[in-house]
């Protein structure tokens, strides 16, 4: 006698053992994430088994951990070909046996951290609260200063008043040689914010932050790479807007191109940020600051049709999606990135660089070629020091041309 567990989904027999009874609503928790009727019917069947084995073992509800799943799988390794995912299935079973509180969540034995663990987390806190920066720079800066306490303090305790310069620059030095300029510049960065940030506890009187040494940059590969505005046509134009990825695809590399916007913008932005009657989107820029920014009709043209055509059932209010289950939106700016570079790659357009920032500098070269001033780049780029915009005159090679004399005597 067959027994429905979901209208896609049956089993042999009926449900037994401590998840029995709940095995309806995993099935229905599946299906709301996205994930395929092939996919759920593995999962809610490996379930039903686990269970039975559960019973037969004598294992209680409250009893119920990871460990029960390897011994389970090693088990059923033994009478029945396994399956790629059932690992998965089973880790996904018990999380969300405790997310709905059926199972308790295992206690693990505490062990305390490290002093130089515990200075450097409430280092991060101090950003993340006081500072309000994004969470991206706060884990940029915070192994950086893991790094600059073990190697004055090793594992003993942190006293951030035996401080010197020496210590600073002896750490710079050690580290710098080893590093890509960009991180090593990403250092000495997170290593001024932190000192600035122990004199501001009063542990340190000394201003060391001056003491932190400056990397040199004498080939200047901080000159921004920019994507052409026929590369971005041509990419636009590869885009199959036919079906609901394109949709998505197509929108992202729209606002990417059109307003400039950050990776990690774009992935965290939020049904609520887009105010269709006044034309405008709300950006969460970093620190947290908020940035109004016009919508361009084609923009909104494309979020509408993925939002009406392509986006699937959510209960996220994330504006763009995963295309695979679990069905969220995306974890962070690496998502956006993969989709440029993937996209990128499928139009065999061959780029400055393979990431997302590439279109916010295409931007702002294109704006500063039409007469735009550096002040209204920065406005749209939403620079807070002009300092940042400045760096576009360096690429602005056409422009620069035409300020140039005539060489006396013409040409020979």
């Amino acid at each position: 006698m067959k027994y429905a567990i979901h209208d896609q989904v049956t089993l042999s027999q009926a449900p037994e053992g401590p998840l029995a009874a709940h095995l309806v609503s995993f099935a229905d928790a599946i299906s709301s994430q996205g994930y395929s009727a092939q996919s759920m019917k593995q999962q809610v069947r490996i379930a039903a088994c686990f269970s039975r084995w559960l019973k037969k073992t004598g294992v209680s509800v409250q009893d119920i951990c990871y460990d029960h799943a390897t011994r389970y799988l090693r088990y059923r390794a033994r009478h029945v070909q396994p399956y790629l995912g059932d690992r998965a299935a089973l880790r996904h079973l018990i999380d969300f046996m405790r997310s709905e509180g059926v199972i308790p969540v295992e206690k693990t034995a505490t062990r305390r951290a490290p002093p130089a663990e515990i200075c450097a987390q409430a280092y991060a806190e101090y950003l993340r609260d006081a500072k309000a920066l994004a969470a991206t720079t706060v884990i940029n800066y915070v192994p950086f200063i893991r790094d600059f306490l073990h190697h004055c303090f090793g594992d003993g305790r942190v006293n951030l008043s035996r401080l010197r310069a020496v210590d600073v620059v002896s750490f710079v030095q050690f580290h710098a040689p080893s590093l890509h300029l960009k991180r090593a510049k990403l250092m000495t960065t997170a290593l001024r914010s932190f000192l600035r940030y122990a004199r501001y506890r009063g542990d340190v009187t000394l201003d060391l932050a001056a003491a932190v040494p400056v990397v040199a940059n004498w080939s200047m590969p901080s000159i921004p790479r920019a994507i052409s505005a026929e590369q971005t046509r041509q990419l636009l134009a590869s885009i199959d807007r036919q079906t609901s990825v394109g949709r998505r695809d197509y929108a992202i590399l729209l606002l990417l191109a059109r307003l400039g916007l950050r990776a990690g913008e774009v992935a965290f932005l939020e049904l609520d940020d887009i105010n269709w009657s006044a034309g405008q989107v709300s950006v969460r820029g970093k620190g947290g600051q908020r940035c109004e920014l016009p919508l361009p009709a084609d923009v909104g043209k494309a979020i509408a049709a993925y939002l009406r055509y392509g986006r699937p059932h959510s209960a996220s209010r994330r504006v763009f999606l995963r295309a695979k289950a679990p069905i969220t939106g995306f974890r962070g700016q690496s998502g956006v990135g993969s989709l440029v570079r993937n996209s990128l790659q499928r139009a065999g357009i061959d780029a400055p660089t393979m990431g997302a920032h590439q279109f916010r500098h295409g931007l702002a070269t294109q704006m500063l070629s039409r007469g735009a001033s550096l002040s209204e780049i920065g406005e749209v780029l939403g620079h807070h020091h002009p300092q940042t915009t400045k760096i576009y005159t360096s690429v602005d090679i056409k422009a620069l041309r035409t300020l140039a004399l005539p060489w006396p005597g013409g040409v020979r």
